[in-house]
């Protein structure tokens, strides 16, 4: 199992006392590895105090922030066994339905991973509807396509993390990967709870930043529509100019200051956004020429 922990030290406990129960009922060799992505609060020193009750334990400290995605891809590269599951820390994935993917997955042979599919969440409206629309504008301008509703929660076999490892990218996030994949996978309806304690870490930001991620990481649609809308802008010019100098030549002088700074105004809006959207790219291959590491581990007990 693949946890990510950030500020969770009200959750720690109760997550792993329920973990247990669930996972001794199926296999007695597992493992739980817990990756406290640089926390504030006490959740490292809950974590090493949990640790020394409990054998099948493992947990790793980032040497700061580094984000939920880069949290687990940490906890990935740490994963040893046949099956990993992989949730979020804050028990609106269930532990009690481990069994439910598990079974899923083995009951399709064609299938490497199962993902929750939620029929039902406890999430505020802004939140749910953020991920509707980054659902939607992932399948219709990315090589990525998801079924709508799906969660982090899943159950992997250990080739699909094999073959994430493969990946270099430094600006991918990993649960985008591991769909760009193609691995086969099944979708399960569960239903998802509210959080069990605080407050999610996920806001506005975050969300943007994760579908910036995905879009410029897996899609050329944005430099393309660029040039698409400069193509359009200067046929629509050629037509303006030619009609300024029919105006001309009948001797109709057209006075049009406001028109004309309304104009400049749009064209440079529009230019600086291209700008943006261009820069995005060459950031992103500043980025990945740097091969720096997505995560430092600190400490692993």
């Amino acid at each position: 199992m693949v946890i990510p922990i950030y500020n969770d030290e009200e959750v720690i406990a109760e997550l792993l006392r329920r973990l247990t129960a669930v996972l001794t009922q199926i296999v007695k060799d597992y493992e739980i590895i817990l990756v406290d992505d640089g926390s504030r609060d006490r959740s490292w020193s809950v974590m090493q105090s949990e640790r020394q009750q409990r054998e099948h334990l493992r947990i790793a400290r980032l040497s700061r922030n580094f984000g939920q995605q880069n949290a687990i891809a940490a906890g990935l590269s740490l994963t040893t066994k046949d099956l990993i599951v992989l949730m979020d820390s804050d028990l609106q994935d269930r532990p009690e339905d481990i069994p439910v993917l598990i079974g899923a997955l083995l009951a399709d042979p064609q299938a490497t991973m199962s993902i929750a599919q939620w029929q039902e969440r406890k999430d505020s409206r802004m939140k749910i509807a953020v991920s509707r629309l980054f659902q939607r504008v992932s399948n219709s301008i990315t090589d990525i396509h998801t079924m709508p509703r799906l969660g982090i929660f899943r159950v992997m076999q250990k080739s699909v993390v094999e073959e994430l490892r493969r990946f270099p990218e430094k600006t991918a996030t990993a649960v985008s990967l591991l769909y760009y994949i193609g691995s086969h996978y099944v979708a399960v309806p569960l239903k998802r709870d509210a959080r069990f304690a605080g407050t999610s870490g996920y806001n506005l930001r975050k969300m943007l930043q994760l579908t910036f991620a995905r879009i410029f990481s897996f899609s050329m649609f944005p430099i393309r529509m660029v040039t698409y809308m400069g193509a359009l802008l200067c046929f629509g010019s050629m037509i303006a100019a030619l009609v300024l100098i029919i105006y001309k030549i009948m001797g109709n002088v057209l006075a049009g200051w406001t028109s004309m700074m309304v104009l400049m105004l749009f064209l440079f809006g529009l230019n600086f956004a291209f700008l943006g959207i261009l820069g995005e790219y060459i950031g992103r291959i500043f980025l990945e020429t740097k091969q720096r590491p997505n995560f430092i581990i600190d400490q692993v007990l």
